[in-house]
Formats: C-alpha cells, structure tokens, sequence
C-alpha cells in the first residue's frame, strides 16, 4: 500500500512516465505518432493501475485467509473492500497533487485489479490445496 501511495506521487504522473515511455516507443519504431503514443501511454498507465491493485489484492487475501482450509465468503469480501477503499482514498490523495488528478474510473479500474487478484489467489488456493475452498454456508445454499 505504500508502494501505491507513492506511486501516487509527481513521481509517477503522466509527465514523468512519458519521460520514458516516448523514448521507448520512438526507438522501437521511429515513424510512430504522438497520438499512437499518447494511447500506449495511457494503456500502460492503466494497466499499472490494475497490476498493482491486483497484486494488492492478492496479498489482502492472502493476509485474511492464509490458513484456512476453507474459503470464507466474509475475509474475501473484507479484502476486496480494503482494497477499494485504499483505492478511493489514493485518488482523493492524487487531487491534492498538482501534476495528478483523481478519477473515479480509475477507482473501478483498481477494483476490478483487486477483484482479479483475489480471484487468482482463490484459483491458486484450490488448485494447491485439492480442493474447492468454499464456505460451508455456501454449501448449504448451493445444495
């Protein structure tokens, strides 16, 4: 979560990344337009946005379920919810910086990081363990 507070930063705004990024591009393919970088940039910029969300919602599961022989449907919505909360409150932080902005969209952009990487944390649970870790409530409902 600090990783992600700092990354919120005029360290890691669009003009410091396309420092980067441009060059890149250009040197990959020197004829490229600025328009065509301007939407790698922003794919790249967004890809961040769910990559880091999705490793932070992986290690939120991780946290509230490692151990546990069975999946529960509470400490998964707990993780999820901790990481869009996070998420809401990185975008209110990058209104106070002159060179970001908030944006509501990129707060679905990283909840539906944490809804991957929770989800990848489920799939990688099961598939170590045996098993469906499942909620014995669900069973019930399911049956």
């Amino acid at each position: 979560m600090l990783i992600i507070f700092v990354a919120s930063t005029d360290m890691m705004s669009a003009e410091h990344t396309s420092r980067f990024i441009g060059p890149f591009l250009r040197w990959l393919n020197p004829d490229i337009s600025s328009a065509a970088i301007a939407q790698v940039q922003l794919i790249v910029r967004k890809g961040a946005h769910m990559s880091e969300y999705a490793v932070l919602g992986w290690l939120l599961a991780r946290a509230f379920l490692f151990g546990r022989e069975d999946f529960r449907t509470r400490a998964a919505l707990t993780s999820w919810l901790v990481a869009v909360v996070w998420a809401g409150l990185d975008e209110y932080h990058q209104t106070f910086v002159a060179s970001r902005t908030g944006s509501p969209v990129d707060v679905m952009i990283d909840a539906t990081g944490a809804l991957v990487g929770l989800g990848l944390y489920l799939l990688f649970a099961r598939w170590t363990r045996g098993a469906a870790p499942i909620d014995e409530g669900l069973k019930k409902e399911w049956a």
